[in-house]
């Protein structure tokens, strides 16, 4: 029988075993070829990987601090929407995407009162 990892294979017809328990008094079945093989595979298997070894330009830039810059903020477009404070009929807006990119992003509205709200999308 050989073994890779936990993987325990038939030696005789090198059929997949059932699962190893990693004690190598048990004796493992052939479902195939009805041959007793004992369980050598290991009892702990760890395998660890390092984000260098798959490199990506994605995972590069991501962070888990977004920043968005003042100048995108400030080019802000008019909407017929009236203030909360003072009523008046028009407002700034602009958007951002601060959540996840499968979620709204998060609209910013500015009166020219000085009142500012915001709501996600």
């Amino acid at each position: 029988m050989s073994a890779i990892g936990s993987l325990v294979f038939c030696t005789d017809c090198g059929n997949l075993l059932d699962s190893s328990t990693g004690n190598q008094n048990t004796i493992l079945l052939c479902e195939c070829c009805n041959a007793e093989n004992k369980d050598t595979a290991s009892k702990t298997i760890t395998t660890t990987t390092k984000a260098a070894s798959f490199p990506s330009l994605l995972r590069q830039k991501r962070s888990a601090v977004q920043t968005v810059e003042r100048s995108d903020m400030e080019n802000s477009v008019k909407i017929a929407m009236a203030c909360e404070m003072c009523g008046r009929k028009e407002v700034k807006y602009t958007s951002a995407q601060l959540r996840g990119a499968d979620e709204g992003s998060t609209i910013f509205f500015q009166c020219d009162c000085g009142h500012r709200w915001n709501t996600n999308n």
